[in-house]
């Protein structure tokens, strides 16, 4: 299965801010759209992501007055990326062996979706049903 395939499933909306704005307008953004990462847009593109955890370990070391800093202080600005011709498989290994939650999934320059692990376990759980309804259907066939 191919990233395009989970995209084709879930959609290729993308929640992004950019990132001059507040912590605060990302605290807001992060819950009008009920997602638990965003994109961070820059001048040049995509200049980070930013997950509630990023956002809860600073608010923990800084105190509320992050809440008036600019999103850009707190995003991780190293992004993993993949594209929709990655396969689901590779995008699992990327993920587990960076210990990343979120990927943006990048066509030819332009940001074409984000998936993430819910997503990739969500793949694989389909994968395997479709597996096992196979199997019985060779077997009671027999």
């Amino acid at each position: 299965m191919r990233i395009a395939d989970v995209l084709r499933g879930k959609g290729s909306a993308v929640a992004t801010v950019e990132s001059r704005a507040s912590v605060a307008d990302l605290v807001a953004a992060l819950a009008e759209h009920n997602v638990g990462a965003m994109v961070v847009i820059g001048p040049e593109g995509i200049a980070g992501i930013v997950s509630e955890r990023d956002v809860v370990r600073k608010l923990h070391e800084r105190g509320g007055e992050l809440l008036a800093a600019p999103v850009s202080d707190i995003m991780t600005s190293e992004v993993f990326t993949c594209s929709p011709r990655d396969s689901v498989d590779s995008l699992t290994v990327l993920m587990t062996e960076q210990r990343i939650r979120h990927v943006p999934v990048v066509d030819g320059g332009r940001l074409a979706g984000i998936v993430s692990i819910g997503d990739v376990v969500k793949s694989r759980i389909n994968q395997l049903q479709d597996d096992q309804d196979q199997l019985t259907a060779y077997i009671v066939q027999g």
